[in-house]
C-alpha cells in the first residue's frame, strides 16, 4: 500500500475519513465531486483510493499513459493518472476544500477487496463510489464492482450512477 498523502484523517476522532474509490471515469469524478460536498458538510476529510490491478479481461488498461515510455511499472502509470486526475479536478474546482486536502492512496490488488480492507484498516465512516450502471450479459456473469462492495460493506455506501455537472 501506498501511501501518497498522510492528511486522509478525521477532524474529529470519532469520524473516519469519507473513502471515494475511483477509476478515473467520469462516473469517478462525479462521486469524488458529491464526496467533497459530503465533507465539506459533515467537517471531515476525504480519502481518494485508486486500486491497480490489471484484469485479465481488460489488459493495458493503465497502457494509454504508457506509450512515452518503454517500460514503465503499471503502478507508476497509475500513479502518474491518479496524480493528474486529482490535479485536474482541483484545478477546475478552486473552491471545494475538501478536494485540495484529501488524502490520496495508491494500493494493488483485487478492487473489491482492496476498497474493503482499506476502508476498514482507515476505519472510513462512508463510501461514495461511482457506477456506470453496465448491462447485459458481461454484467450478469461479473456484476460491477460497485455492486459487490455495496453487498460487501460494513459501513454506508453511497453509490454515484450518473455524470452530473457539479
Amino acid at each position: 500500500m501506498v501511501d501518497k498523502n498522510k492528511a486522509a484523517g478525521s477532524d474529529d476522532p470519532g469520524r473516519g475519513p469519507i473513502l471515494v474509490p475511483i477509476d478515473f471515469s467520469p462516473y469517478s469524478e462525479a462521486a469524488l465531486l458529491l464526496a467533497s460536498d459530503f465533507a465539506h458538510g459533515l467537517g471531515t476529510k476525504l480519502l481518494v483510493l485508486h486500486v491497480v490491478h490489471d484484469p485479465q479481461n481488460m489488459p493495458g488498461y493503465y497502457a494509454r499513459m504508457a506509450t512515452r515510455k518503454t517500460l514503465t511499472r503499471i503502478a507508476d502509470v497509475a500513479g502518474e493518472m491518479l496524480d493528474e486526475f486529482m490535479a485536474k479536478l482541483q484545478k477546475r474546482h478552486p473552491e471545494r476544500e475538501a478536494l485540495h486536502s484529501a488524502g490520496v492512496l495508491l494500493v494493488k490488488g483485487i478492487p473489491v477487496t482492496r476498497i474493503l480492507q482499506v476502508a476498514e484498516k482507515e476505519k472510513a465512516s462512508l463510501l461514495v463510489m461511482g457506477s456506470k450502471g453496465a448491462t447485459g450479459m458481461r454484467h450478469l456473469l461479473l456484476g460491477s464492482v460497485a455492486e459487490q462492495v455495496l453487498a460487501l460493506a460494513k459501513l454506508p455506501v453511497t453509490i454515484v450512477k450518473n455524470h452530473s455537472k457539479h
